[in-house]
This record gives structure tokens, C-alpha cells and sequence, in this order.
């Protein structure tokens, strides 16, 4: 449940800053660093696709995966803990090119971003214990 309710809160951050990527927002309310900066750099799409909606998908992604955990069933058994295990890994190491790119390419912060890589890391410290239920399904 932890992992669902990160995951709906890094999804939830995802689509706001995918609707001001998407032309339906106006500025980025942003309290902290330079948003409109970063959201406007080239780093914000890979290609036509706004980096805020493969956060999007991703959160998604952990949500389902998080909810198919909680069933009993053959299925759940190995598959989703390593699924969970394995996109809390890719998303850490995306949030952690990305801040990279912040840091040292952009020179600007945005604090929805900073918040969705903290998101994401708690996921994987989250998904963590499933190591443990991986081992002890045979």
C-alpha cells in the first residue's frame, strides 16, 4: 500500500506538470527554483514526448503493479514484486539523470521535479521488502 500511495501522488505530480507541457495550464506554480526554466529546456521532451508523461505512464505502471501485489495469486507471486523492484530502479536512475541534467546542464531547478525523483526514490526504499517475498516464493 505504501508503494500505491507514492505512486498515486508521483502520478498526480506527473499530470500537472504534463497539462503545462500540454498548453492547459498557465505557469507553473512553483515556490522554489525556476520551473518555467526547466519545463521549457529542450530536456523536457524526448522528442515529441514530454518527459512529465513517461513519469505519467511510469507512476501508472507502479500503481497497477502495486495493486496486483496486494492479490493472492500464482501471478503475484514473483512477477510483480520483481516489477516493482525493477521499475523502482529505472525510475530512480531517470530521476537521477534528470536532476543531473537540473544541476549541471539546465542550471535551474523545478521543485515538482525535485519532488517527483525524491517520489521515485521512496518508491524503491518502498518496493525494497519485496526482495524478501521474491526469495521466499518458489
Amino acid at each position: 500500500m505504501v508503494v500505491a500511495m507514492l505512486a498515486l501522488l508521483g502520478l498526480l505530480v506527473s499530470l500537472y506538470m504534463l497539462a503545462y507541457a500540454m498548453g492547459f495550464t498557465g505557469a507553473v506554480i512553483c515556490g522554489l527554483g525556476n520551473c518555467e526554466a526547466v519545463q521549457n529546456s529542450p530536456f523536457a521532451r524526448i522528442g515529441p514526448i514530454p518527459v512529465a508523461g513517461l513519469g505519467a505512464v511510469g507512476y501508472l505502471g507502479l500503481l497497477i503493479l502495486s495493486f496486483l501485489g496486494l492479490q493472492d495469486s500464482p501471478l503475484g507471486s514473483r512477477l510483480v514484486p520483481l516489477a516493482l523492484l525493477a521499475g523502482g530502479i529505472v525510475g530512480v536512475g531517470f530521476s537521477a539523470y534528470l536532476t543531473y541534467l537540473e544541476a549541471f546542464v539546465i542550471h535551474a531547478w523545478c521543485q515538482w521535479c525535485v519532488a517527483s525523483a525524491i517520489i521515485m526514490v521512496l518508491v524503491f526504499l518502498a518496493s525494497l521488502p519485496e526482495l524478501r517475498r521474491i526469495g521466499e516464493t518458489k
